[in-house]
C-alpha cells in the first residue's frame, strides 16, 4: 500500500487551517481481498469538518473501504495521502465487528495458552481493554472517567471481556476508540448488539463528538441510524463506489437505485428434516441462580419451553440474554449447578455437551468469531452436522446434498468455495444459519441473527425463520434488540431486566 504523509503541521498535530482542507485522500485505489479485486479506481476525499456515512448491501465492500482509512487492508493500485498527523493510522479511532472478534480471539488464545486465566493471572478486563487504546507514548487518560460514565460502563470496568454481552463489548470498543482523543473515528456498525435506549444515547454521544470537532465515518446498513450531524454519504454496490456527495441528494438517489432490492425472491420449501419428534417439554428451568462475582444475573429463575412454542427473548444490554442462551447450549458451566432439563434430561445426569448440541442449532456473534482461519464456506456449513469448528470428516452424498440445499435457500451457494473469513460480516451470518439448520435441530437458538444484514437479507432471514418455526419440527428461541424484527412465528415472549449488584434479573 502506498501511504503518503503530505502534512506540514508537524508533530504537534495542529488542525488544518480551515474547514474544507483535505484530511485524507484515497486516490484511484483498488483493494485486494485475498484473490479478489474490489473497489476499482476508487477516489474519495475526506476534508476537515466533514463526517461521512458509508452505505451498501452485504458484500459490497463497505468494510474494505473503511479499513483503507486505518491501513488494515492491502491495495493493488493507487495511493492514500494523509494530509495531517491526525490522519495517521495510530491516531484514528476504529470500531468494527471484526475488531471485536479479534480482541476476543486474543483473549481466548491467552487463556488457552496459559491455563485457566493465562500467564497474566486474571483475564483481561474491560478497563484494560479500553486503556489499551492509548498510544504507548501516552500515560493515563483524563478522559477515562468521563467516557465510562457517558457509556454506562462504570459497573463493568473490572469485569472480564469474555463475561460481557455483545452490546457491552461494542460499548467497550467505542470507549477504546475514543480514549486517545482522535480527530477522526471510523465506526463500522457501531450499533450492533446495542439495545434501543443505548442506541439513542450513542447517537447523542456521536452528535456531541461532531459538535466538538471530531469527524466520523459511519458504516451502516440502516439509513435510519445515520446521526443527523453526518452531512455526506458514500454508497457502495457490487464492489464499487457508485455515489458520493451531500447527504440529502445521495440518500434520495440511493433510494431510487435500490428501489427494486427490497423484496427477495420466493423461498423454496425447507429441506426435509430427519424425522425426530420433539418431547412435550423441550426446556425446563427451575430456581436457576447464576452469578459472576458480586453481580447476580439470575436468582430463582423459572422458564419452560414446550413443543409448538417459539420464543423471543428481549431485554436491554446486560439483562442476561446471552447468559441464558449459554446455559442452554452448554457453554456456561453454571448450568450444571442448576436444575435445567433439556429434551427431558437433567443437565449433568450423564449426557455430554455433544449430546446436547446435536439437538440444538446455534447462531451467535461468539460462534461467528471462532471461525478465524481460511476455512471454506461450504465446510463451515457442513461442520454443523458434527458441531465442530471446522470440518474433519468426509461427507456422504446425502449430507452434501443437504449442505447445498440450505446454502441455496439462503442465497450463498455462489460463495461455497470462498474463505469464510473473507466474507462480509453479514454473509458470514447467513452461512451460520445454514450451519445451524443443516442437521434439522429440535431447537434453534438465534442470538441477534439479523445483526450485520442489509435490508433485503434481513427480510429473507425473517421469512426463513418464519418458515422454520411454522412449518418444520424445529422450535425457535430468538434474541433481538429490534422489536420490529420479531418473526411472525413467535408466539411467546420472555422479557428480562438488567440485574443490579444484589438481585437477579426478573422477567
Amino acid at each position: 500500500m502506498k501511504t503518503l504523509c503530505a502534512s506540514s503541521g508537524g508533530a504537534g498535530g495542529k488542525s488544518p487551517s480551515s474547514p474544507g482542507d483535505p484530511l485524507i485522500t484515497i486516490d484511484d485505489v483498488t483493494v485486494r481481498v485475498r484473490d479478489r479485486f474490489i473497489l476499482p479506481g476508487t477516489t474519495w476525499e475526506i476534508r476537515a469538518g466533514e463526517s461521512w456515512a458509508v452505505l451498501g448491501p452485504n458484500g459490497a465492500g463497505k468494510t474494505s473501504l473503511a479499513r483503507l482509512l486505518v491501513d488494515d487492508v492491502p491495495t493493488a493500485r493507487g495511493r492514500i495521502v494523509r494530509h495531517h498527523p491526525d490522519a495517521a493510522r495510530e491516531r484514528i479511532g476504529w470500531v468494527s465487528p471484526e475488531l471485536q472478534e479479534w480482541l476476543l480471539g486474543l483473549e481466548e488464545n491467552r487463556v488457552a495458552e496459559g491455563g485457566c486465566y493465562g500467564r497474566g493471572g486474571a483475564p483481561e478486563t474491560a478497563r484494560e481493554t479500553i486503556l489499551s487504546g492509548l498510544p504507548a507514548c501516552r500515560g493515563g487518560s483524563r478522559r477515562y472517567g468521563r467516557l465510562i460514565g457517558r457509556l454506562g460502563l462504570g459497573s463493568l470496568q473490572h469485569r472480564p471481556m469474555r463475561g460481557l454481552s455483545a452490546g457491552e463489548l461494542r460499548k467497550v470498543l467505542i470507549a477504546r476508540a475514543l480514549i486517545k482523543s482522535p480527530r477522526l473515528v471510523v465506526l463500522d456498525e457501531p450499533f450492533g448488539g446495542i439495545d434501543a435506549a443505548s442506541r439513542e444515547e450513542l447517537t447523542r454521544l456521536f452528535e456531541d463528538l461532531m459538535a466538538g470537532g471530531v469527524q466520523l465515518v459511519l458504516v451502516t446498513h440502516r439509513v435510519d441510524e445515520i446521526p443527523p450531524g453526518i452531512g455526506r454519504v458514500l454508497c457502495v454496490r457490487d464492489g464499487r463506489a457508485v455515489l458520493q456527495g451531500p447527504r440529502e441528494r445521495i440518500l434520495a438517489e440511493w433510494a431510487r437505485l435500490t428501489a427494486d432490492d427490497g423484496t427477495p425472491p420466493p423461498l423454496p420449501a425447507c429441506p426435509a428434516g430427519r424425522g425426530e419428534t420433539a418431547p412435550d417439554v423441550l426446556l425446563e428451568m427451575k430456581g436457576v441462580r447464576v452469578a459472576f462475582g458480586d453481580v447476580t444475573v439470575f436468582d430463582g429463575f423459572d422458564w419452560t419451553v414446550r413443543r409448538g412454542e417459539n420464543w423471543a427473548v428481549l431485554g436491554p444490554n446486560g439483562a442476561g440474554k446471552t447468559t441464558l442462551l449459554s446455559l442452554i447450549t452448554g457453554d456456561n458451566l453454571q448450568g450444571y449447578a442448576n436444575e435445567i432439563r433439556l429434551f427431558g434430561m437433567l443437565k449433568g445426569s450423564g449426557e455430554t455437551v455433544w449430546d446436547i448440541r446435536k439437538k440444538i442449532g446455534v447462531v451467535s456473534p461468539e460462534l461467528q468469531g471462532r471461525y478465524r482461519r481460511g476455512i471454506r464456506v461450504r465446510d463451515v456449513v457442513a461442520s454443523g452436522l458434527f458441531d465442530s469448528i471446522g470440518l474433519y470428516r468426509r461427507l456422504c452424498p446425502g449430507d452434501r446434498e443437504r449442505v447445498e440445499e440450505w446454502m441455496d435457500l439462503l442465497g450463498i451457494l455462489p460463495l461455497a468455495e470462498r474463505a469464510f473469513d473473507g466474507l462480509s460480516y453479514g454473509e458470514r451470518r447467513m452461512a451460520l444459519i445454514a450451519r445451524a439448520m443443516v442437521k434439522s435441530p429440535l431447537l434453534l437458538v438465534l442470538d441477534e441473527p439479523c445483526q450485520g444484514l442489509d435490508a433485503a437479507n434481513r427480510r429473507r432471514m425473517l421469512r426463513l425463520i418464519d418458515r422454520i418455526g411454522g412449518a418444520t419440527g424445529t422450535r425457535v428461541l430468538y434474541v433481538s434488540h429490534y422489536e420490529d424484527e420479531i418473526p411472525s412465528c413467535i408466539n411467546r415472549i420472555l422479557r428480562l431486566e438488567r440485574p443490579n449488584r444484589k438481585g437477579g434479573a426478573p422477567c
